[in-house]
């Protein structure tokens, strides 16, 4: 028994057609997706004015990125507790959980699970500054 070709157009395998058409739903779920989580990671930071003022009644401001990224350039102003060291190390940084600590770190993300894990921690007035650049607009160098 031979098998004959089928007659007739050729039809490609959607899944390898090289010319696929955009599937824009999907390319409009995940656009809106990214607009989503960069807008609710900028809405957990302070605000510059706020952080001004909270710099001026002598907040803390902690910069939870690795030793080795504090060592290779930071804010003065700033004192280096790596997020990983962050429930031994900041109570005995902040004794009184009313001192208000600003956190920062290179991108935001970092800072906003800290500022999460201290507020967890007691510290109710813990606010996250976001990343190192918005952190030295707000705070100088």
């Amino acid at each position: 028994m031979s098998l004959k070709p089928l007659e007739g157009p050729a039809i490609a395998h959607p899944a390898t057609h090289p010319f696929e058409p955009m599937n824009w739903p999907t390319i409009l779920i995940i656009a809106a997706l990214v607009v989503i989580v960069i807008l609710l990671k900028k809405s957990g930071e302070v605000s510059p004015r706020e952080a001004r003022d909270y710099l001026q009644h002598g907040a803390l401001v902690i910069d939870v990125r690795s030793a080795e990224e504090f060592s290779s350039g930071h804010l003065s102003a700033a004192v280096n507790l790596p997020l990983g060291d962050l429930a031994s190390s900041l109570p005995r940084l902040a004794k009184d959980k009313n001192q208000v600590l600003l956190m920062h770190c290179q991108s935001g993300v970092r800072s906003a699970r800290a500022t999460s894990q201290a507020k967890a921690m007691g510290y109710s007035h813990t606010f996250n500054l976001g990343s190192f650049a918005r952190a030295s607009d707000i705070v100088g160098n």
